[in-house]
């Protein structure tokens, strides 16, 4: 099997596991404002308005797995359930975006990733 493709079963592992960690946290987030939560590190993508080397490191740091790690960690070390779910949040959505094919960025372009080219 190609390394691509065990990069977005790992993906989807993560996003799964993620979600799971978030329903099973003690927080108080509602619903509607944790799937917006979850879409926020898109809004790195507006890294891009000042290039491309700068859009790929912008969207690149929002987009590694260890910011939700080390969210998720900071939140059980604190006892605060609603920040290990915001880590556990940002952790599924770079699971979600890689199981998806949008990988890290490269900083030739917004299309060229470690997975990839996406289109």
């Amino acid at each position: 099997m190609d390394t691509i493709v065990w990069q977005r079963i790992e993906a989807a592992i993560v996003f799964v596991t993620a979600i799971a960690l978030f329903a099973y946290l003690d927080h108080s987030l509602a619903w509607w404002l944790a799937v917006i939560l979850f879409l926020l590190p898109d809004v790195s993508f507006a890294g891009y308005a000042l290039g491309p080397k700068a859009g790929a490191v912008v969207y690149n740091v929002v987009h590694v797995y260890a910011l939700g790690m080390v969210l998720l960690a900071v939140g059980l070390v604190i006892g605060s359930g609603t920040v290990a779910a915001l880590g556990a949040l940002w952790m599924g959505h770079a699971g979600f975006d890689r199981m998806l094919g949008f990988g890290l960025k490269s900083p030739e372009g917004f299309k060229i990733t470690h997975l990839g080219r996406i289109g």
